[in-house]
């Protein structure tokens, strides 16, 4: 191989081993090909399930290419068997070099010639190289057809059989190589789907949460795609931020049941008030039987602690409690009854007295201060799983989706100048999908434009990016106007 020829295919070794999307790499190959040897088609083949399958078929002089995702090749795969040449070239990991196909009886090229009927082309000359692995393993075969030189059809020359068979080698390498990249892919999704799954067995509304806002992810960054916006997404970057989308709520995982899923602000202490108030009940009752209180007394508490227990009820699922409301529960754990042995037992306890408090939602400060903890929780068991490097960032996004911009979020009160776009997108997913969800256990859904309401007024405490917010609504105008026949951007 001279010097020149060396040069030109380290050249073309660079270029393929940079490329990083399969489609690309598999045009370049039989381009690259078919230019090295100066002819005028080519075919590449991969094998799968024993068989050589059509991937690319390029002919210059007809301006035909055909192959990949916008023009898939309809033709049956080449059984691996001898009488075919480019399995043989496979089978027997051997160059075949023919000046005149239709001058050469040792292989059935009937499928060729077949095709040069229907087409009016007229093969001739013809090099078949395999693509081994440096394991010796065969990935595939380029198949090049008719050597030009000049205006003439010529056979290839042997001194090329070796420049195209390291081309091919190289090729091959390069595909393994990004098969192993998908199989990296295939086992992340596997982990992601794992862990989702473990989350839906423990919750299930949770696992439709991050399902739903990878949904939402999705259709903003395809919208993006079609804009002039310097934030559009290249596709490992969104790959990454789906990921990362999935899984920013895997330390829910383990956060006790009793907290996420609380729907009321007592949990399953109620049972236990009640029990309580039946057992004052049957106590006064027997005070009642041994002349200790009298009957006006005993009616006047059975009373007043049935209004109580409906206050109770009424306030544990409330959406707000206004000062009256917090007064009236303090009122009633104030309250007392002797028990069986004569001392005063206050109608509420502490721990329900505090939840019965809590003036919107349903958790305890230290009860919210577990449910935070996801989060650290999220970044703990994403930091014991060795990311590849382009998704290298992808934990400390799931990590930081409760972080405000003002410093005000959690848990390491990041400020603007540290939280990325990724990050900021990925709060408003979540607070957006928070508010709108239907299948929370704990709240109504809030309709979409006062959930986007509440989102502007966040930006406006300096909590969210507004330009962001501002893309993701264009989002969803978009993604409603798609879902309605509508293509307008």
């Amino acid at each position: 191989m001279r010097q020149e020829e060396m040069s030109r295919l380290l050249a073309v070794s660079c270029a393929l081993t940079a490329e990083r999307d399969k489609e690309a790499l598999l045009s370049s190959i039989l381009d690259t090909a078919i230019d090295l040897a100066r002819c005028d088609a080519g075919t590449l083949y991969l094998l799968e399930d024993n068989a050589l399958h059509f991937v690319r078929m390029v002919t210059l002089s007809r301006n035909i290419r055909q192959g990949g995702h916008a023009d898939p090749i309809t033709l049956p795969p080449v059984p691996m068997e001898n009488p075919y040449v480019c399995s043989f070239a496979a089978l027997h990991r051997q160059v075949v070099n023919i000046a005149d196909v239709h001058d050469c009886p040792d292989f059935d090229f009937s499928g060729s010639l077949e095709y040069d009927a229907m087409t009016g082309y007229h093969t001739v000359s013809m090099l078949v190289v395999p693509m081994t692995g440096d394991r010796g393993e065969i990935i595939g075969v380029m198949q090049l057809i008719n050597a030009v030189e000049g205006n003439q059809i010529v056979p290839f020359p042997e001194d090329l059989e070796q420049m195209i068979g390291a081309l091919a080698s190289q090729a091959a390498v390069c595909i393994i190589n990004m098969n192993y990249a998908e199989q990296v892919n295939v086992l992340l999704d596997s982990l992601v789907q794992a862990l989702t799954t473990a989350i839906d067995a423990r919750t299930p509304y949770n696992a439709n949460h991050s399902r739903n806002m990878a949904g939402y992810a999705a259709a903003f960054l395809d919208w993006l795609d079609g804009t002039d916006s310097p934030y559009r997404f290249d596709a490992e970057r969104r790959r990454a931020f789906l990921l990362g989308v999935l899984l920013h709520d895997v330390g829910k995982l383990v956060i006790p049941l009793a907290v996420m899923d609380k729907e009321n602000r007592l949990g399953g202490q109620l049972a236990s008030i009640e029990e309580r108030f039946r057992r004052f009940d049957l106590l006064e009752r027997i005070a009642l039987l041994e002349e200790k209180i009298s009957q006006t007394e005993y009616e006047t508490g059975r009373t007043e602690r049935r209004e109580a227990l409906e206050k109770i009820h009424t306030l544990d699922r409330a959406g707000f409690l206004t000062d009256e409301d917090l007064q009236a529960v303090r009122t009633i754990a104030a309250r007392t009854c002797l028990d069986e042995n004569g001392n005063e037992e206050q109608w509420l306890t502490e721990e329900e007295l505090e939840c019965l408090t809590i003036r919107k939602g349903t958790l305890t400060d230290k009860e919210r201060g577990i449910m935070e903890s996801h989060v650290t929780e999220t970044a703990r068991i994403l930091d014991t799983v060795a990311f590849p490097e382009q998704y290298a960032s992808t934990p400390v996004w799931a990590a930081a989706h409760h972080e405000f911009l003002n410093g005000s979020g959690y848990p390491a009160h990041l400020t603007a100048g540290d939280i990325p776009l990724e990050v900021r997108l990925m709060t408003i997913l979540d607070i957006f999908d928070s508010l709108t969800a239907r299948d929370r256990p704990y709240k109504k859904a809030v309709p979409v434009e006062k959930a986007l309401g509440i989102l502007h007024s966040m930006v406006n405490e300096g909590k969210l990016d507004g330009e962001i917010l501002e893309l993701f609504e264009r989002s969803r105008a978009w993604e409603k106007q798609m879902k309605t026949g509508k293509s307008e951007p």
